[in-house]
């Protein structure tokens, strides 16, 4: 027999409720076909048609040059969790401190940990469907329920609120919120939000707003749940740099919590990737500190038809 098969494998039970991003099976057959030659179009994933700006790449290599290899702080740099702060208190309308920021390297670990974190087994997690895979991968791998609200077309992709309302019960733990939204662009206005605030109540249940595609928001502005009043110390919000810098391959993101279950977050950091890569981070600082037209452009061209 041949030695690499001589022993079955057995996985744990909970391997079973783990999916899939298909989008990177598509791109590693995709890829496949470029190197064979062919011409592909990409529609599979995520990416941003742009490299990242020109400013945070030389911080990054500046970065390297100086030295932070290193490990660092596994909730992140305090220099860039200060930036965070100062931009989300900025963006949001909210007071943020540098203790509510966690920086982790791309988005899903603020998904997966926040999930780990909140959700028991048997206990609820509505999210929006069609929406980001991961979502529902990670409820069930948790071993909570997954329960979906509908995103409908006929309100541009955004749910009944009081539909929502229907599928909140004792057993809720926590509410997935995508604005604008994966993968179907619909964006919740600030009267949604208000809407959705009231439909929870003064219950205590936490929500995850992931707002990665915050900055590319093309009509009207972006607005979080976390500027409705009462809100702040049960949202956390997901954003990070892959969509609105072109930072995919950089794998950087961050959560912003109270700080209470920021120490939390932080150590599954630590029991897991132990920190963020820090020359990344120090590119990170230059994105939301350095010229922003590059945004603007990459906006812009994205929204624009072609002749």
């Amino acid at each position: 027999m041949d030695k690499a098969t001589q022993y079955e494998l057995h996985l744990a039970q909970r391997m079973s409720r783990l999916g899939t991003e298909t989008a990177f099976e598509v791109l590693n057959k995709a890829r496949a076909l470029e190197r064979s030659g062919k011409n592909i179009i990409h529609l599979e994933i995520g990416e941003p048609d742009f490299d990242t700006p020109k400013n945070v790449v030389e911080a990054g290599i500046d970065a390297l040059r100086e030295g932070w290899t290193h490990y660092g702080p596994s909730a992140g740099l305090p220099e860039l969790r200060q930036v965070i702060a100062d931009e989300v208190t900025r963006s949001r309308g909210v007071k943020v401190a540098t203790e509510d920021v966690v920086v982790v390297p791309g988005g899903k670990p603020i998904i997966f940990f926040t999930i780990l974190a909140l959700a028991d087994a048997g206990d609820e997690v509505i999210y929006p469907n069609p929406g980001f895979p991961i979502y529902e991968s990670m409820i069930n791998y948790a071993g909570a329920q997954a329960i979906p609200i509908r995103l409908r077309e006929e309100k541009d992709f955004g749910f009944d609120v009081d539909e929502m309302a229907s599928l909140i019960t004792d057993r809720t733990r926590l509410i997935i919120l995508n604005s604008p939204q994966n993968p179907t662009g619909g964006v919740l206005g600030k009267q949604d939000f208000h809407d959705i605030a009231a439909a929870i109540g003064d219950r205590n249940i936490m929500v995850l707003s992931d707002e990665i595609y915050s900055r590319l928001v093309f009509d009207g502005e972006h607005y979080s749940i976390m500027s409705v009043p009462g809100f702040q110390e049960r949202t956390i919000l997901l954003d990070g740099f892959s969509k609105t810098y072109a930072m995919t391959g950089w794998r950087l993101g961050y959560g912003v919590m109270r700080p209470d279950l920021a120490a939390h977050i932080t150590r599954l950091m630590t029991n897991s990737n132990s920190c963020t890569a820090s020359f990344t981070q120090i590119a990170g600082i230059e994105a939301i500190r350095g010229d922003q037209s590059s945004v603007d452009r990459m906006r812009a061209a994205t929204f624009s038809s072609p002749d």
